[in-house]
């Protein structure tokens, strides 16, 4: 299989196996008008098997986003072919517009041009908490 080198774009590598396509949709890939390539249980002497992202294009990202999927994502921006800038994510203190509160009593449910905040508040069992009400994410 042979997959193109990036010139200018953007590779997603040390994803948890199987969570690529969930970060496809989350960061609502499918409409780009550019390459993406997903690449799934490539073998990996730290991981034992995981999924990369090529994006052919320098768009921008939620690293949020990326982060509460899987902080375990090294993210590459790549420009005319060389590594020029590289982050490794950990779980976002607060999400904002990324989850949505399932309690229907909460004023988000009342008021749906609130912004949906969840706070982080447990790290070891990656628990969030919606900002107005409290409630658990799920």
């Amino acid at each position: 299989m042979k997959i193109d080198e990036i010139n200018n774009g953007i590779v997603l590598d040390h994803i948890k196996a199987g969570n690529s396509m969930k970060i496809y949709k989350y960061l609502d890939l499918d409409k780009l008008n550019c390459t993406v390539a997903i690449i799934r249980n490539v073998k990996s002497t730290k991981m034992g098997k995981k999924d990369i992202i090529k994006i052919d294009s320098l768009i921008e990202i939620n690293l949020d986003v990326l982060g509460y999927i899987d902080p375990g994502i090294t993210v590459n921006i790549i420009t005319n072919g060389v590594i020029t800038d590289k982050h490794n994510l950990e779980l976002p203190v607060m999400l904002k517009n990324v989850l949505h509160c399932k309690n229907p009593r909460c004023i988000t449910s009342v008021e749906p041009q609130l912004d949906s905040i969840f706070v982080l508040a447990d790290r070891e069992n990656r628990i969030y908490r919606c900002d107005y009400c409290e409630a658990e994410s799920n």
